[in-house]
């Protein structure tokens, strides 16, 4: 071969090494932003707290409670300001949860003894197809003891808790559920329900305590693997039993010398317990160092309680929002909401994105890259690219829908900034602008009858009517 040849292929070598160099270099953002579909797949942890409202907690107002742990999620991470439970109470808030389709789709929409069925696919199934270890650790409420809706039967691998929602009313049960049978306590409970609630006459072990150990034994165990931790707490829901003494279940704590009723010191307390909770379980996170691998995301299944003696109104527990639990303003079903992924997601960054629980189904799977497993029938959608501070990549829903089968039931449906609430079913719909009108007090139905008309197609294109008792029908009284 020519000295020429020689020379002319070793130059066209290098300049293929320097390109090669240039594209390697302009590759690795892009690689960097979608490493989490192609390097192993995220832990989740997913913290549910009980009746906490959007005013609860420090980081979003309050002055009183003290939610210090909860808080630090919001420094580290981002806080959601426009993010609703699946409904104003607690089963039908789970199950939208857990299925990813809102309560005109669903098959659970209201407080009941139902079980999940085999057919009725939720996302710790799919997250367990993709290689997830999947624990449940507090209240479940959507299986009965051997029934086909129990959480080994639903995806997870490890559980203990409460599978009966009046069983989670107490915090010092005799037993708790674990995996398919029980966990027996040294509480006394005098007249226990056959599923466990009631009212301890001795008090031994914390099962709150209980639960929140086993949480954390589960991180420590499953650490090496991707997983996904569902911690349910059950406060600071009250202990319905106890009537006016439901929040006095752990006393008063530091808020014992405090001037306020004895149903509001216990309620202090309780989300003070709640929030120490949500710190040890943090800590354990970042003492395991896996705090860049994992998602945490906490929030409520509905909007503040008044039960138990415990008034919503004496903490402001809505915030700057009217309504409570039961109610469809956004009092009742608009949740303080906050996640930490460490390097993924901006520390201090707030989000006005409406988002929803049943959005939640379609995040965690594509954060799993498992995507392609979908039901077709869910509502929701990824809220990945939120997350990941790239909200012009979001996909917007056309509405978020909720129906209610209590009391005078009703239903009510977000569109953009616009909100139709009609409670008691069959009674004048209310029309409100909440980006305007957070408080939901100024109507506008008469003013904007265009936008009246289209919440009415969405409520109609919504509601698909459930199983029995889960149909709507006015009542002749709301009709009058």
């Amino acid at each position: 071969m020519m000295e020429s040849q020689i020379i002319a292929k070793s130059r066209l070598a290098f300049v293929l090494l320097i390109l090669l160099e240039v594209l390697l270099q302009v590759s690795r953002p892009l690689f960097a932003e979608t490493s989490h579909a192609t390097a192993r797949p995220p832990n989740i942890v997913l913290i549910l707290a009980d009746d906490l409202g959007y005013g609860d907690c420090g980081c979003y107002g309050q002055t009183r409670l003290r939610t210090p742990n909860i808080d630090r999620l919001g420094k580290d991470g981002m806080r959601w300001t426009q993010f609703y439970a699946g409904s104003t109470v607690c089963a039908p808030s789970r199950c939208v949860l857990m299925t990813g389709k809102h309560t005109g789709r669903c098959l659970i929409r209201g407080n009941s003894k139902e079980s999940l069925p085999p057919s009725e696919i939720i996302f710790p199934e799919i997250l367990r197809e993709a290689g997830y270890h999947c624990g449940l650790f507090g209240k479940w409420g959507l299986g009965q003891a051997g029934s086909t809706g129990t959480p080994l039967k639903k995806g997870f691998d490890d559980f203990l808790g409460y599978l009966d929602q009046s069983h989670a009313h107490n915090f010092f049960p005799t037993f708790l559920d674990f995996k398919e049978g029980r966990k027996l306590l040294r509480n006394i409970v005098p007249n226990e329900s056959e599923m466990g609630a009631g009212i301890a006459s001795e008090k031994i072990d914390d099962a709150s305590e209980i639960i929140l150990e086993q949480a954390l034994d589960f991180l420590q165990n499953h650490k090496s693997e991707p997983f996904f931790l569902f911690l349910s707490i059950n406060l600071p829901h009250a202990n319905n039993e106890a009537g006016n003494r439901g929040t006095q279940e752990f006393g008063f704590g530091r808020y014992a010398q405090e001037d306020w009723p004895a149903a509001e010191k216990g309620f202090a307390n309780m989300v003070e317990k709640m929030d120490l909770q949500v710190g040890r379980l943090i800590d354990r996170i970042d003492a395991l160092e896996l705090g860049e691998s994992t998602l945490i995301l906490f929030t409520s299944d509905n909007g503040p309680h008044h039960e138990g003696g415990h008034k919503d109104t004496f903490f402001l527990s809505s915030g700057t929002l009217r309504g409570s639990k039961r109610s469809l303003t956004d009092g009742g079903i608009r949740v303080p909401t906050l996640a930490r992924w460490t390097g993924k997601i901006k520390p201090s960054s707030v989000s006005d994105q409406i988002g929803c629980f049943d959005d939640l189904f379609p995040t965690f799977t594509e954060l799993a890259a498992a995507s392609q497993s979908l039901p077709t029938d869910l509502t929701g959608v990824s809220l990945v690219p939120t997350l990941l501070g790239n909200p012009e990549q979001q996909k917007q829903r056309e509405y978020l829908y909720w129906s209610f089968y209590e009391g005078g039931l009703g239903q009510a449906v977000r569109s953009g900034p616009w909100k139709f609430v009609e409670q008691p079913l069959g009674s004048v719909p209310k029309l409100y602008r909440i980006d305007q009108d957070p408080k939901e007090e100024k109507d506008l139905a008469s003013s904007e009858p265009y936008i009246l008309t289209k919440m009415k197609k969405h409520i109609a294109d919504a509601y698909v009517p459930g199983n029995s008792p889960w149909i709507l029908a006015p009542s002749k009284k709301s009709k009058e």
